[in-house]
């Protein structure tokens, strides 16, 4: 990509413009995870069946983020941005006009395709604007606002659930996108490919397809009965989509997705450990709320703050974490990180409706600086190694992975918990509280066993994102 010289102010406030578009796009899906027993009760469906509607965002943002990267290369960075913006505030209109769970989920998917333009090519744009030494805060610097979201969304979701109906929930974002076109036609720089690259669209079809049937799989599984038989041939095929999508890139020089990147030990590492830790870790903020409510018969907006301390804590670590991982590394945080955090999620198992609310904060304060932690040391050491012509490719690959993962996370809890609930309806407090309780034992086991996949990693892996060579080398010097 052609990388234009940036104005000092451009730099300067480059990362509050991409933080706007996620501060929009994270306190959407928490005010909708908060709301989904409102939502539930207007619409005459169970809690646990509106997974579809988050999991359908989920899904078409995984399906849609591969053409993210062609997209900027061939149109530039500031008009994809905006187009993006501007499709995710026009949906999230739709979102509360929807008279349906169908509608709903529609305008969720268009949603969700306007999200999926937003994080990559945000992310993209940060990538290419500061250098590997000043890529980590930078990253942490555009997080931390749009942690915001995640901060406020429970409370102002369970507060306008509370007190008004709950499609207001999405036109909060309507005078926020507004802000956020004005903010990126003045600073967001336009960065495009050198060399356009076409479409491969029989790759986006091959991965798009296998995707989304394997999650439409998880979704059907603990709403609907269909045969063995049938579970097991669709299945089949979507593996068999995927398989001939791997094939298929393999064979053309400029495929969707370049799995090429792989060979890349550390980029390998942060992205393949990081889609089998994020699938324990996904299911958590659409199950809290549900064990809050459902389980403990809290109204929505107590619900609401008990999500606050976790986006709280995570902002925090944002400022922690650069410095932790220069003292201890990206191996050892990782690997123990992900123990802990296996660890803090099953001790939810523990949280009953007569638990002090003081232990359940200490709870939310532990489990939002272990994921902030988690997040921001997979995030960064992805392109520790990565040359400067590949950041299109690795941010599009690495996003599409992600959002893959937690697709399946969100199917995957919502059906162990579901799994668990048996026979049992859902009016049955103790019975759901109980099975919340077993999902959260095992998605607390799954995010532990995950932590092998960060043993490989070496000692001095990622040091040129976390400058720990720069503190080292002092040291060096001074014994000579």
């Amino acid at each position: 990509m052609t990388t234009p010289a940036l104005s000092a102010t451009v730099k300067k406030y480059l990362p509050w413009v991409v933080a706007s578009a996620l501060f929009m796009e994270q306190l959407d899906s928490t005010i909708v995870n908060t709301a989904v027993p409102a939502m539930a009760a207007n619409l005459h469906v169970t809690p646990l069946s509106l997974k579809t509607v988050v999991a359908s965002y989920i899904l078409s943002f995984a399906v849609c983020i591969p053409v993210s990267g062609w997209m900027a290369d061939r149109f530039g960075t500031r008009r994809v941005f905006a187009a993006a913006i501007a499709v995710f505030t026009i949906s999230s209109m739709l979102c509360g006009l929807a008279l349906n769970v169908p509608m709903l989920v529609a305008a969720r998917i268009v949603q969700g395709v306007g999200a999926a333009m937003m994080m990559p090519v945000g992310r993209l744009t940060i990538i290419r604007s500061f250098p590997k030494a000043e890529l980590l805060q930078a990253m942490n610097f555009v997080i931390i606002p749009a942690l915001i979201g995640p901060l406020l969304g429970p409370t102002v979701g369970g507060i306008i659930v509370h007190f008004l109906p709950w499609r207001v929930i999405f036109f909060v974002n309507l005078p926020i996108g507004l802000a956020a076109q004005f903010l990126i036609h003045r600073y967001m720089p336009d960065y495009r490919g050198d060399a356009p690259r076409p479409l491969d669209v029989t790759g986006f079809v091959l991965f798009g397809a296998g995707s989304a049937l394997i999650s439409w799989l998880l979704e059907i599984f603990g709403e609907h009965f269909i045969s063995v038989n049938a579970t097991g041939l669709l299945l089949l095929l979507a593996f068999v989509l995927l398989g001939a999508y791997v094939w298929h890139a393999r064979e053309i020089p400029h495929p969707l997705l370049r799995l090429s990147l792989f060979k890349v030990r550390t980029y390998r590492i942060a992205v393949l450990g990081g889609f089998i830790t994020r699938f324990g870790i996904a299911g958590m903020p659409f199950l809290l709320p549900l064990l809050y409510q459902v389980g403990f018969g809290m109204p929505a907006w107590e619900s609401g703050l008990l999500m606050m301390p976790g986006a709280l804590a995570a902002m925090g670590m944002k400022t922690l974490c650069p410095a932790i991982l220069r003292r201890f590394g990206y191996r050892r945080v990782l690997v123990v990180n992900t123990v802990m955090g296996g660890v803090i999620t099953g001790l939810f198992a523990l949280i009953g409706a007569g638990t002090p609310i003081v232990l359940i904060v200490i709870l939310s304060l532990g489990r939002g600086f272990l994921n902030s932690l988690q997040f921001s040391s997979m995030n960064s050491m992805a392109y520790a190694d990565i040359e400067d012509k590949d950041t299109s490719t690795a941010s599009t690959l690495a996003s599409s992975l992600q959002q893959m993962s937690a697709s399946f996370g969100l199917a995957g809890g919502s059906l162990i918990a579901g799994w668990f609930l048996g026979h049992h309806l859902q009016s049955d407090h103790a019975a759901v509280t109980l099975a919340l309780h077993h999902a959260f034992l095992t998605l607390g086991a799954f995010t532990i066993l995950s932590s092998m996949t960060f043993w490989t990693l070496r000692a001095n892996d990622g040091e040129s994102v976390s400058n720990a060579h720069v503190e080292k080398k002092p040291k060096k010097s001074s014994r000579r």
